[in-house]
């Protein structure tokens, strides 16, 4: 079978300075079937993404010449690309703070590189384009989201969202009144084989409420449903 080329495969971007771990993920992502380029800092990394257009971002939260949380930072900018964050430190201050600027998974440090891969399938499988039958706007209140054009628009201004935040709204919105669990909603944006702590969902529902302007002390929107999960309600 001949060989295929870049823009014929999903692309993976893997940024770490640690050279064995860097082999042995690509290895892995390549016997997958992806496409992977690699870099070990972080300038060269913001390049690449803007070059090379990646799917899937691996980055490491300890880079040299830029940190990971600010290579999210500036990738954010242009580029709607998921991101999976690595670290070797386990406290939440530093996975919370990847979150805020826009990763969409995390991975502690030392990991399995086949979980690695089943959380880059699962954020590939994510892509796909809707079909005709899944329109494409649905409103609560002053909040439309339109799931064909992947736009979320609020009193006339538009909202701008990473990914993630899209489709965690949108799996509320398209179901309204619904209550859903963590584990309902990581299933839904994330996928079956996603292995973590659901509290991740909490984080990316923080960040939504703070750009859609919804307090959650007195919620227009996204209702936290005690025990349970959140919903959206759809009246004001």
């Amino acid at each position: 079978m001949a060989s295929r080329t870049r823009t014929e495969l999903p692309t993976v971007l893997v940024v770490d300075d640690e050279a064995p771990l860097v082999r042995l993920v690509q290895e892995y992502l390549r016997r997958d079937g992806l496409w992977v380029e690699a870099t070990g800092n972080g300038p060269d990394a913001v390049q690449m993404v803007a070059e090379l257009e990646p799917t899937v971002v691996v980055l490491d939260l300890g880079l040299p010449g830029m940190d990971g949380v600010e290579v999210c930072r500036r990738i954010r900018t242009f580029s709607d690309c998921y991101v999976i964050m690595l670290t070797a430190r386990a406290d939440e201050v530093d996975r919370l703070i990847g979150l805020s600027v826009g990763a969409d998974d995390y991975v502690t440090k030392p990991f399995s590189p086949r979980e690695l891969v089943l959380r880059v399938r699962a954020m590939l499988r994510r892509s796909r384009p809707e079909s005709a039958a899944e329109r494409h706007r649905h409103w609560a209140g002053a909040l439309m989201v339109d799931t064909n054009a992947r736009e979320v628009w609020l009193d006339d201004s538009q909202v701008e969202l990473t990914p993630t935040e899209f489709e965690l709204l949108s799996a509320l919105i398209t179901e309204p009144g619904t209550a859903k669990s963590r584990r309902e909603l990581i299933t839904q944006v994330w996928g079956e084989e996603w292995i973590g702590d659901e509290h991740l969902v909490d984080v990316h529902i923080g960040n939504l409420r703070r750009k859609i302007h919804d307090d959650p002390a007195w919620p227009r929107f996204i209702h936290t449903v005690r025990g349970v999960g959140y919903k959206l309600r759809t009246g004001e």
